[in-house]
């Protein structure tokens, strides 16, 4: 019975991610918004630089990243994963944008294919 005990009472920790979308680290200022992934270049936007909001749906998961939240404008682009730290923030911001297409966003919810919906544009 000790060796069950002492199995049984250890703790274990665990550092790899438990998600794919857990690799990507979004920073938000009341500037820029910057995604990282130890695996991928950084992306950066300026708040005042986005002129497009999509949201891309793969059929990639659950190996990769499904729903791509697509910041855009100035010739620059921002990728951020659904289920990222970060994502729930972003969204609240550019929710609150005139004209944010809450239907589409809805559709987004709701689909398991590859498809990209305009959800706001400047």
């Amino acid at each position: 019975m000790g060796f069950f005990k002492h199995f049984f009472n250890k703790k274990i920790i665990v550092d790899t991610p438990q998600q794919p979308e857990d690799l990507y680290k979004v920073e938000l200022t009341g500037t820029v918004i910057k995604v990282t992934h130890p695996k991928r270049a950084d992306e950066e936007i300026r708040w005042e630089e986005i002129e497009e909001v999509r949201f891309v749906n793969t059929d990639e998961g659950p190996f990769l990243p499904d729903v791509w939240m697509i910041l855009s404008g100035n010739s620059k682009s921002c990728s951020i994963p659904q289920g990222s730290k970060g994502w729930d923030a972003v969204y609240d911001i550019v929710s609150k944008y005139q004209g944010f297409n809450f239907e589409n966003a809805m559709k987004s919810a709701t689909c398991a294919e590859n498809q990209v919906f305009e959800i706001w544009k400047k």
